[in-house]
């Protein structure tokens, strides 16, 4: 009974520690206005990111700063969010 009871309370942190999808849906403009393009070189096409931070609520890209002669690899994280798009990187 105790094992169950424990089973249940880590499937419901588990379940609500997920992403969700953002209340309005993230245009292509508002992705714009964050200027990633700019710092970062992406792989992924504007649709691309669009489409997972409309389905998940976040995005993880793999990326490199744009710095003439330099390579920095890092991961881009976006996350929609009511008041926007939030961009975190972290070194690889």
């Amino acid at each position: 009974m105790i094992r169950f009871i424990l089973t249940l309370i880590v499937a419901a942190v588990l379940l609500t520690a997920c992403a969700l999808p953002p209340e309005r849906p993230v245009t292509r403009e508002e992705l714009m206005q964050t200027r990633i393009y700019q710092t970062f070189v992406i792989v992924e096409s504007p649709e691309q990111i669009l489409a997972l931070l409309n389905s998940y609520g976040e995005a993880v890209l793999l990326a490199k700063r744009n710095i003439p002669g330099k390579d920095y690899p890092v991961h881009v994280k976006l996350l929609a969010t009511s008041e926007g798009i939030e961009i975190s990187d972290y070194d690889r």
